[in-house]
């Protein structure tokens, strides 16, 4: 596996639904504060795939959680 897999993974495990299930066994989508492991895979992977950043702007995106 390159970087972008690795980040790609990276990116997944870090997620707030990820997080929160591990620490209470239930996921809270209200108390994300950082994305779920699917959003922050898309804007990873649409910085990426763009080969700019920029597009991964996860405040100028309306994102639903």
């Amino acid at each position: 596996p390159g970087d972008a897999d690795e980040a790609l993974r990276a990116a997944a495990s870090i997620g707030d639904d990820r997080l929160q299930r591990m620490a209470t066994g239930r996921v809270a989508p209200e108390r994300f504060t950082h994305g779920s492991s699917q959003q922050r895979v898309q804007w990873f992977r649409r910085g990426l795939e763009s080969g700019n950043p920029e597009a991964c702007d996860t405040f100028g995106n309306a994102t639903t959680w």
